[in-house]
Order: structure tokens, then C-alpha cells, then sequence
């Protein structure tokens, strides 16, 4: 009897033994596959204050709309150049495009006179049907002030910029909503996927921007002429070129996929697909811009298509393949926040992911 005391004693000791080893483990592990909320964040990298529309997450007090987005025939990406200058550059003129088509003509003065450019920055003119919007942000040499022009061109070296400016300049510390979006007046580097953020281990984790085809999907009515807050516009076109249904679904509308949607609910099995899910989960995504033709264009910076096929193999942009058709069901699941306003950002509430941190520069 005392030794089948013993062994069970033993046997309690064994089995805690086992439990606090596995409980060390499991926190060891969650602790290194779970990524670390930074303490800080560079101002160029990730613009704008904590509460910004561009950094604030998702609510639980989000109210969840349709948007009824289909399939589209193409994956789009929608290049953002993004610079920050030198008082060292040389001081070159900013004018207005000569025309959609030809930009890099005439010499109309815009609100920007000067900006101080590398002379070796080379936008190139629009090529063929090819026109893109071409929004840009420039960082100034005094490290806080925000110039964007749109469509940006620049076609000699050292010669003269060409952009419509929007005014006025913004503060980069700020909440930074307005900018160079000539579709919705939102801003050109809040809320752009940047250079390694498709690639890398770390989420996503600010607001996205996407585009979509206002024929089919953006609604104009003379009560609601094409776009809600934050958007301050819509393109000039939209009581001739808008044709969607839904009333709330405008420049400017918050989207987001709904909480109650999962990876294994969509099938996702690519890891950007899996990381763009969690940010239009978690953060969501603005409409800021139309696309003349049937494709879903998400807003990138230069430079993240060749990165991202260089990381996968395969590209951003297309028709075909299996992130193709899994960034479309990204676009199909996306609901919209109609709750989102001013005083309620995201939809309001308690935040799906921490806000971000200050500002270290």
C-alpha cells in the first residue's frame, strides 16, 4: 500500500511535470511565430497620428453593408510614387499636365511653383491608351511638410515636373486625410501598401486603398453626388460614368471583410492573399480612385510589383493563377462600414488591432 502511495504521488508530480513543460512550450512558441507590436514607427514609412483614418482599425461597433463586388477580369495595381527630398536638389518647376493624354507640355503654372527634384527622377509620359494616375507625395527637406501632385510626370532629366497640386500642404504628423487622389481628394501615401510589406513575416497594419470600376460600381445621384466622408470629390465624369446601385458605395466608402469571415472561408492559401486578408479584415480599405475597365486595382508603391514577383514568382497584376483568384475573392467578400464617420472612425467601438504607436523622427 505505501509503495502504490508512493507511485501515485509520483505520478501527480509526473503529470504536473508534463503540463508546466507543455505550457513553457506553448508560450515559448506563440511568443516567437507571434509578431511583436512595434514600440515606434518612421513618419515616411507609416505617416499620420495614431487616430488617423489611415491607422485606425476596424471597430466592433462596425455596421457591415453589402457591397455586392464581383469578380473582376483583371488584378490591378495602382503605382503611388512616393519621394522624400534634399534642400540639396536642385529647385526645379512644377506645371500643370498639358493634358491627361500628353502631360509633359506647356507651361501652366500650378499652385506649387518650385520643388527641389534629383534630376536624375524620371516619370515618364503616358504611353499609348496606357494612362495612369500616377499620384505622388513628396516628403520636403524640412522633414514634416507633405506636397502631392497628381498625375505626376517628368519626362527629361532635370527638366520640369509636371502634376496638378494639391493644396493645402499637409502637415505628415497630422491626421493627414486630404491629398492627390483627383478621384476622391484623399491622400497619396496614407494607407499605400509600401516595399516589403507583401513580403515580409510582419502583418500589414494601417488602412489599404482600392479602386474600382465606377461604371459598375460607384453611385451618383444629385442627393449623393458620388462620394461620402472622407472623400471631399468625385471625378468630374461621375453624373455621365458612375452606374452602380448602391447608395453607399461611393469614393471614399470604408470596405472591409466582415469578422465572421475566415481564411479556410475563402480558401486562401497564398501568403499575400493571407496577408492582405487580415488587413481589409483588421484595418480595411478606402475606395479613392475609379478604374475605366473591369479591374480591382489595389494602391501600391512603386517598386512592390517587381518585388512581389521577384519574392513569389509570380505577379501582382494579371488574369490568371491562383493569387489572381484568391485576391478576387478578397474583393467579393468585402462589406462596406456604413457607420463609418468622423466621431466613429472604422465604425467605432473597441478596435480589432492595437492603434499604432508614436512617431520615433
Amino acid at each position: 500500500m505505501k509503495f502504490v502511495s508512493i507511485l501515485t504521488k509520483h505520478r501527480w508530480r509526473l503529470r504536473f511535470f508534463v503540463v508546466l513543460t507543455s505550457l513553457v512550450a506553448t508560450l515559448v512558441i506563440t511568443q516567437a511565430v507571434t509578431p511583436r507590436e512595434p514600440l515606434t514607427r518612421d513618419k515616411f514609412l507609416w505617416p499620420f497620428s495614431s487616430t488617423s483614418i489611415w491607422n485606425m482599425p476596424i471597430g466592433s461597433g462596425a455596421r457591415y453593408k453589402r457591397a455586392n463586388i464581383e469578380k473582376a477580369y483583371w488584378a490591378g495595381a495602382d503605382t503611388i510614387h512616393l519621394y522624400k527630398l534634399k534642400a540639396s536638389d536642385p529647385l526645379r518647376p512644377v506645371y500643370r499636365p498639358g493634358s491627361w493624354e500628353v502631360r509633359c507640355s506647356k507651361t501652366n503654372k500650378t499652385t506649387i511653383s518650385v520643388l527641389p527634384i534629383p534630376d536624375n527622377l524620371i516619370i515618364p509620359d503616358t504611353v499609348g491608351t496606357s494612362t495612369p494616375n500616377n499620384s505622388s507625395a513628396f516628403l520636403m527637406p524640412d522633414g514634416k511638410t507633405l506636397q502631392q501632385l497628381n498625375p505626376l510626370a517628368r519626362c527629361i532629366p532635370g527638366g520640369a515636373v509636371y502634376g496638378y497640386a494639391y493644396t493645402p500642404p499637409v502637415d505628415i504628423y497630422s491626421d493627414g486625410i486630404g491629398g492627390s487622389h483627383g478621384g476622391s481628394g484623399l491622400s497619396a501615401i496614407g494607407g499605400t501598401i509600401r516595399k516589403g510589406e507583401l513580403t515580409s513575416s510582419q502583418p500589414i497594419r494601417h488602412v489599404l486603398k482600392v479602386l474600382l470600376h465606377g461604371r459598375k460600381y460607384y453611385y451618383y445621384s444629385r442627393s449623393i453626388p458620388g462620394y461620402r466622408w472622407p472623400a471631399d470629390r468625385a471625378d468630374k465624369t461621375a453624373p455621365s460614368t458612375y452606374g452602380g446601385k448602391n447608395p453607399s458605395l461611393v469614393m471614399g466608402s470604408l470596405l472591409a471583410i466582415p469578422s465572421w469571415v475566415t481564411e479556410a472561408s475563402l480558401n486562401l492559401q497564398t501568403p499575400a492573399a493571407k496577408k492582405l486578408f487580415h488587413a481589409l479584415q483588421d484595418y480595411g480599405a478606402y475606395t479613392v480612385d475609379g478604374s475605366a475597365w473591369d479591374c480591382h486595382y489595389i494602391a501600391v508603391e512603386k517598386g512592390v510589383n517587381e518585388e512581389f514577383k521577384k519574392n513569389y514568382g509570380y505577379s501582382l497584376v494579371g488574369k490568371d493563377g491562383q493569387f489572381y483568384d484568391e485576391f478576387m475573392r478578397l474583393f467579393q467578400a468585402l462589406h462596406i462600414v456604413d457607420n463609418n464617420r468622423p466621431h466613429s472612425i472604422g465604425g467605432g467601438g473597441i478596435p480589432r488591432a492595437p492603434l499604432a504607436p508614436p512617431i520615433a523622427n
